[in-house]
């Protein structure tokens, strides 16, 4: 019989959990900002993103760089990370996944691979997807749990070592919006109504309409910070 854990709920053994945390994009739909260092009532949303993962009790994070490495790195300097800069990151999500993956140590039970954009996701959310990932039926593969709310792919996913090795030994893309479709041996829809899972920062819209649905305070990080 496993431990009885508050992560994930239930009999089940404790799971070695890592993360990959991508905070590399260039913000381009927002015109160049980074995205990582938005504050949502002061607090940028890497370091939410951070204090979500250590309260859902993950054992390792890497966090990826590329745009606005500096910055970036300076804002989770307080935090026992490690960092693995992207220095391709133009050429997209899938390329800081594989550095991310890369730069985690040893063997996990899952991998979060997380985005720095949603502003919402807090430790239960996450409890709510570890939960999922040892529920799920294995004998119907699972090696991505990916989360689904009204019919929209959300995130962030969960994935097992399986996965892990076969996105560092292949081109499989686990950031594209049709990876259900294209890879159904893969994954393990959690069905949710959680919103938070599809709640991103995308476009200056996203932002106001966050501002205005919450009453909560957002601020774009200055020009010179993010760059």
């Amino acid at each position: 019989m496993g431990c009885l854990l508050k992560q994930g709920g239930g009999l089940y053994a404790r799971l070695r959990i890592g993360a990959v945390l991508l905070a590399a994009g260039e913000g381009s739909r927002m015109g160049g900002v980074a995205k990582s260092l938005i504050r949502l009532q002061g607090v940028p949303l890497i370091n939410r993103q951070l204090i979500a993962l250590s309260g859902a009790g993950v054992d390792e994070v890497v966090v990826v760089t590329g745009y606005a490495r500096e910055a970036v790195e300076a804002q989770v300097q307080s935090f026992p990370v490690t960092l693995a800069h992207n220095a391709n990151y133009a050429l997209g999500q899938q390329s800081s996944v594989r550095v991310g993956l890369a730069a985690l140590s040893g063997n996990f039970d899952a991998i979060f691979i997380m985005l720095a954009d949603q502003p919402l996701i807090g430790s239960a959310d996450l409890t709510e997807l570890i939960a999922a990932f040892k529920k799920r039926p294995k004998s119907e593969g699972g090696h991505v749990v990916v989360p689904v709310v009204n019919g929209q792919r959300g995130n962030p996913i969960l994935l097992d070592d399986v996965a892990r090795a076969q996105i560092l030994a292949s081109d499989t893309n686990l950031g594209c919006r049709q990876l259900i479709e294209r890879q159904p041996e893969l994954v393990h829809v959690h069905e949710s109504t959680n919103t938070r899972f599809i709640t991103d920062l995308d476009t200056l819209d996203d932002v106001a309409q966050l501002a205005q649905r919450t009453g909560w305070r957002l601020e774009l990080p200055s020009r010179e910070t993010a760059t």
